[in-house]
C-alpha cells in the first residue's frame, strides 16, 4: 500500500537529515529530489543545456560524487527556477512518492506541487542565522574557506530564489505540520516529525 510523506523546507534547516531518518524509522524509501536539481545543475556547469540534462536525467546520475559542492548547490538552485525543467522532472518524482511500500520525498514544493495528496506532509524550517552557522560549520568541517558572513548572505539569497519563483515557490502546504528546528537537536527533531507522521496515520481511515 502506498503511503506518502512530503517534507519541505528551505537549505540547511535539518530537512535531509529528518528525512533520511523518518524513511528509516517506517521502512519507506527516501528520495532527495534537491539531488534531481542538483544532478542537472551539475551537468550545466559543463556547459549542458538545463532542459535537455533534466530531459535526459536517470536514476545512475544521482550517485555521482560532485553533488555536494556550493557550486553545484547554486547552480541547482538557478536551474530550478526554470519551468521546462520542473516539468521534466515531475514524473520522476510523482512515481517514486506512490510506490508500493511508502516513500518519503523531501524538497521544495513536494507538498504543495508534487504530491498535493500526500497522506503527511511536513515543513521544516529554522531561522536563517541557524541555518547560516550549521552550513558554515559543514562546510569549515570539509575544508572549505568562507566566512559565516558570507554564508548567510548565501542562504538569504538562495531562500529569495526559492520563495520569490513563479514556479512552485518555496511555501509550507496548508495542511504541513511545521517543526522549527533552530532550538532542537537532531534527535528532538527527528522525535517530532515521527510523532507527526504517526498522527497522520492514525487519522488514515
Amino acid at each position: 500500500m502506498a503511503f506518502t510523506i512530503a517534507i519541505d523546507g528551505p537549505a540547511a534547516a535539518g530537512k535531509g537529515t529528518i528525512s533520511r531518518a523518518v524513511a528509516d524509522h517506517f521502512g519507506f524509501a527516501h528520495l532527495d529530489t534537491g539531488l534531481l536539481y542538483r544532478a542537472v545543475g551539475a551537468r550545466t556547469l559543463t556547459g549542458a543545456d538545463a532542459v535537455e540534462a533534466a530531459r535526459a536525467l536517470v536514476a545512475a546520475d544521482l550517485d555521482a560524487t560532485n553533488l555536494r559542492g556550493s557550486a553545484v548547490a547554486d547552480a541547482a538552485s538557478k536551474v530550478a527556477v526554470i519551468a521546462e525543467v520542473r516539468a521534466a522532472l515531475v514524473d520522476f518524482q510523482r512515481a517514486f512518492a506512490r510506490r508500493s511500500g511508502g516513500a518519503v520525498v523531501d524538497g521544495r514544493d513536494i507538498g504543495t506541487v508534487i504530491c498535493p495528496d500526500a497522506e503527511a506532509k511536513l515543513f521544516i524550517t529554522a531561522s536563517p542565522e541557524v541555518r547560516a552557522r550549521r552550513r558554515f560549520e559543514e562546510l569549515t568541517e570539509r575544508g572549505v574557506q568562507t566566512t559565516r558572513d558570507a554564508v548567510l548572505a548565501e542562504v538569504h539569497a538562495r531562500d529569495e530564489r526559492d520563495m520569490s519563483r513563479s514556479e512552485a515557490p518555496l511555501k509550507a502546504a496548508d495542511d504541513a505540520v511545521t517543526i522549527d528546528t533552530s532550538a532542537m537537536t537532531i534527535a528532538q527533531a527527528v522525535e517530532a516529525a515521527i510523532a507527526a507522521v504517526e498522527m497522520r496515520m492514525q487519522d488514515r481511515p
